[in-house]
């Protein structure tokens, strides 16, 4: 069995939403999709798409999908990959095309000269966190995420 990896086009787009539905119901968020298939086409013909993913391939079937895109380390100096989702359907879980997923961002990472290649992973999902872990990466202790979603930015923003 062969896995290869490509760059999406605005042509995955039903792809990638089919499979983005797939990881939020993985994790029980079905209800928090918001994006749809127009949306993703629309947002991948951009001159300068918001995002950019790889799809996995396994003998030609899609398998998985990661979904990327770029920030800036003020420490750094550069510009670091950020990897928003990785996601492997559960049939082909064991495959390696998780690993080859995070090879092919890791090199691009390099090609682009980004010294950091980052994620964040949720606490209950121990068989990602023990994936990350035999591939090398470690928690980054003492850092807590937060976000502010439309609603409590409109909070935000009223309260000024």
């Amino acid at each position: 069995m062969a896995i290869s990896i490509r760059v999406a086009t605005p042509a995955d787009s039903n792809l990638l939403y089919q499979m983005i539905r797939e990881l939020a119901c993985y994790e029980n968020e079905e209800r928090s999709v918001k994006v749809t298939a127009a949306d993703l086409c629309q947002q991948l013909n951009q001159p300068a798409p918001p995002f950019e993913c790889a799809i996995a391939e396994l003998d030609g079937k899609p398998c998985g999908f990661a979904l990327y895109f770029y920030a800036y380390s003020t420490w750094e100096g550069t510009r670091t990959l950020y990897l928003e989702d990785l996601y492997v359907s559960p049939e082909f879980r064991g495959s390696g095309a998780g690993a080859a997923l995070m090879m092919f961002l890791a090199q691009t990472a390099r090609e682009q000269q980004c010294r950091r290649f980052e994620w964040s992973v949720l606490d209950w999902n121990q068989s990602a966190i023990d994936f990350y872990e035999r591939l090398g990466a470690t928690p980054i202790n003492g850092w807590t995420r937060y976000r502010l979603d439309a609603a409590r930015i409109d909070q935000l923003l009223k309260a000024s």
